[in-house]
């Protein structure tokens, strides 16, 4: 059968460094840091005291004192993403049938602060289970799908990818598949997260996985730079709408950029560490490459998944110059985990959406916090390092990978009809 083009045609975001799409890209070009002292909960006995938390956030500005009670923080986030999307594509102007409308929402792990305070309040009264009516649908990781099809009416395909941090990136692979084989005609794809809690800090800093550099906050995420020790966490969530190239070109959709292949794979090698030398990366890209039918030298930049982590940074690199040989050089690389922090499973949507303003505007922004080059790091890849760079975007690759081993690359492209 012959596949059907997939076009992006909205997008909406609530990130540590702006809390709708043209913020975060604003703030992304001029290398804002969304680090900053915990203010969720008394972090003072953690090894870790900052985060990158969404800043001014009130859920007056969004729902009313009756709905927010059914909606865990993660919740709010994702049907607030969702909404910037769906208005900014308008798609429910009347001119879609919602019958063929999906939702695929991702989290890689759900209501954590519903669950901590459910779990908390019974351990600590008197043992008579006194649990929210609301526990259960506010925790699973499913529940935002649900919510913005309820809100909006999507009938089409619904439910949640979870793979750890690849989730939202593996939402947006799938729902690009159903699309191109006919199974509907557009998607509200993404995902969101609010893990900045007593549970996630001290569990992630039980692994030793995210930064302790509690005496300078703002350079806690430093990617691919000698001196880094863990990635800084992150909340927020992001929204695509996928659509069909026919059907939105028929209701007069502007678009985005198109979405030309997905590769997807597993390292297969551990629970928490990519492969040394970055084979499961290195696979994901190839067959996003042959997925689109496109060579290596059309690619133009990589959005990498560039966590600030000892070994993931090594990793990564290795995959991209295996994969790329001399070509490898002439690709703008950067890493928006410097500025945003490490959203987990809403890292993929929130960086597919800097990659798609990327090869929409032909700016890459930069990689900060970079000091001091990492000899097990191949220097003579272009980083960009400091500030924003502006060149020629044809299309562009965005790697995002998750706990297990769970390895996602998107291509995207400039759209031309």
């Amino acid at each position: 059968m012959e596949l059907k083009r997939v076009v992006v045609t909205g997008l909406g975001a609530i990130t540590p460094i702006g809390n709708n799409v043209p913020s975060y890209w604003e703030g992304l070009l001029n290398g804002v840091n969304g680090a900053a002292d915990i203010t969720r909960f008394d972090a003072s006995k953690f090894k870790s005291r900052f985060a990158c938390e969404v800043k001014n956030y009130d859920y007056k500005d969004y729902f009313d004192r009756k709905d927010v009670r059914k909606y865990d923080l993660f919740a709010q986030f994702g049907l607030i993403a969702a909404d910037e999307a769906i208005v900014d594509s308008g798609l429910i102007d009347g001119n879609t049938d919602l019958d063929e409308v999906g939702v695929i929402w991702s989290s890689g792990i759900g209501g954590l602060i519903t669950f901590s305070e459910e779990v908390t309040a019974f351990a600590t009264g008197d043992g008579t289970p006194r649990f929210n009516p609301f526990f259960i649908p506010k925790m699973i990781a499913d529940i935002t799908a649900g919510h913005i099809s309820i809100k909006h009416g999507f009938r089409g395909p619904n439910f949640a990818t979870v793979s750890a941090c690849a989730s939202s990136a593996n939402s947006l692979v799938d729902a690009f598949n159903y699309i191109r084989l006919g199974k509907a005609v557009a998607f509200v794809s993404g995902g969101s997260e609010a893990a900045v809690t007593q549970a996630g800090v001290g569990g992630f800093n039980a692994m030793h996985a995210i930064s302790t550099r509690n005496d300078d906050p703002a350079t806690g995420s430093r990617p691919f730079d000698k001196d880094r020790d863990g990635f800084v966490i992150g909340e927020g969530g992001g929204g695509i709408i996928l659509e069909e190239l026919e059907h939105a070109l028929r209701r007069g959709a502007k678009i985005y950029a198109e979405i030309a292949g997905c590769g997807l794979s597993a390292d297969a090698n551990h629970m928490t560490s990519p492969h040394p030398e970055g084979l499961g990366a290195q696979l994901s890209m190839k067959r996003a490459l042959q997925d689109a039918g496109m060579s290596l030298e059309d690619i133009h930049h990589i959005n990498t998944h560039g966590t600030s982590t000892p070994l993931g940074d090594i990793a990564e690199p290795k995959a991209i110059v295996s994969l790329f040989g001399e070509h490898a050089y002439n690709i703008s690389i950067n890493s928006t985990k410097s500025m945003t922090g490490h959203l987990l499973g809403g890292a993929g949507v929130i960086e597919a959406i800097a990659t798609m303003l990327a090869v929409k505007n032909d700016i890459v922004p930069p990689t900060i916090n970079h000091f001091t080059d990492d000899p097990e790091i191949d220097n003579r890849l272009d980083f960009t390092f400091g500030t924003a760079k502006k060149r020629l975007i044809n299309a562009a690759l965005t790697n995002t990978f998750g706990f297990g081993g769970h390895n996602a690359s998107i291509i995207i492209k400039k759209f031309v009809p």
